[in-house]
């Protein structure tokens, strides 16, 4: 596969890159449907789209988007999130920590918590700058242009500083992955690298899909392509938060690395599923599971252990529901008891904030 794209020839150096690009990340695929092969080769030579990765949206795929989207409205990051620094901190902690135990990394996240308030750690002095390189990164998440490859290269070379050679730069060698001694992924090679990776940001910049699909896409692409020596899994994690980010704020302290890091047996297996069909869409699938599972878990531990009383009468009158019922009450606070819901209710009469028409089971109240 790679040494085709090595090799071909056309004459023109223009068509010789499109070529070379698409049989790079294509072939495996299409060789085994050489009329579609021939014909998508074509297609990419005679114009001057943005080569779009190859996946499906299927009916799963659909229905985790719809159930995310819900979550992401029931969670509303500004209320959940951003009214508790303490989540926050905690949220950004497992981040790290699920992220840099998937790559080996031995600390604990009271280790990292303690790196965090600069106090002294015992640990491999090669874990311990992990994770120091990685909250610099995170501190500053929010100033990563999404779809900047200048962005994403400094990212790197924040987070592997001291760990690598070159970081922050385009890997000058060939790389694969190795499980014992069989070759679970050869990357495509060096000098294809540039150019794969400016027709992944130009798919991320210009293509209309949604963006819990373009994050899911990138993931997976980038991993593919392993455009470094080192970092590419937590790099492919953090990207895909940033571009998150751009359209949903919560997912700057949303840890689905947790999740990721609990299923790492289910994590390499949908990429190399992947790698065998020549598309994300499995990937997609897997990811937006896990995305899914733990907005659910954040929703389900908001309530007992973040919101005040006030808090919820806040969150609830925002929703704008003119007339209501305590069930109705409880639907948006899951974990809430019956009592606590009739005291919230309470003293939401008391401060002006709803009326009430009928009596016990009968009642209804009224935003005001």
């Amino acid at each position: 596969m790679y040494y085709l794209s090595n090799q071909i020839h056309l004459g023109d150096e223009i068509y010789g890159l499109k070529a070379a690009r698409f049989l790079a990340r294509t072939v495996v695929h299409h060789i085994k449907k050489p009329t579609n092969f021939i014909e998508n080769l074509s297609l990419i030579l005679s114009n001057d789209t943005i080569m779009k990765p190859p996946y499906e949206i299927n009916t799963k795929i659909l229905g985790l988007i719809t159930s995310v989207s819900e979550k992401i409205g029931e969670v509303n990051a500004s209320f959940l999130i951003k009214s508790s620094p303490s989540l926050r901190k905690q949220n950004q902690i497992k981040t790290i920590h699920s992220s840099l135990q998937i790559e080996g990394n031995t600390l604990t996240e009271q280790q990292i918590t303690a790196i965090l308030e600069n106090k002294r750690v015992i640990g491999p002095s090669k874990d311990i700058k992990e994770v120091q390189n990685a909250i610099k990164v995170y501190e500053s998440i929010i100033d990563y242009k999404v779809d900047s490859i200048n962005s994403f290269l400094k990212a790197h070379k924040t987070l592997m500083e001291g760990l690598i050679d070159n970081p922050g730069a385009f890997r000058k060698e060939g790389v694969g992955i190795v499980k014992g001694s069989k070759i679970e992924h050869l990357a495509p090679p060096s000098e294809n690298v540039q150019y794969l990776m400016k027709d992944l940001f130009d798919y991320l910049k210009n293509d209309e899909e949604i963006t819990l699909i373009k994050s899911c896409v990138f993931h997976y692409e980038m991993e593919f392509i392993h455009p470094f020596t080192d970092g590419n899994g937590r790099m492919g994690r953090l990207w895909q938060t940033i571009i998150l980010m751009s359209k949903y704020p919560v997912f700057q302290y949303l840890p689905f690395e947790t999740l990721i890091s609990k299923s790492q047996e289910d994590y390499y297996k949908v990429l190399s599923i992947c790698d065998k069909t020549g598309k994300s869409t499995e990937f997609i699938e897997y990811m937006l599971s896990v995305v899914n599972d733990t907005l659910a878990e954040l929703i389900g531990n908001s309530v007992s252990v973040n919101m005040t009383q006030e808090n919820r009468l806040q969150h609830f009158c925002s929703l704008k529901m003119d007339s209501f019922t305590r069930k109705d009450y409880m639907q948006v606070f899951k974990q809430l008891s019956s009592a606590s819901a009739s005291r919230d209710l309470k003293t939401g009469i008391e401060k002006g904030l709803f009326s009430k028409s009928g009596d016990k089971r009968l009642t209804t109240y009224h935003l005001k």
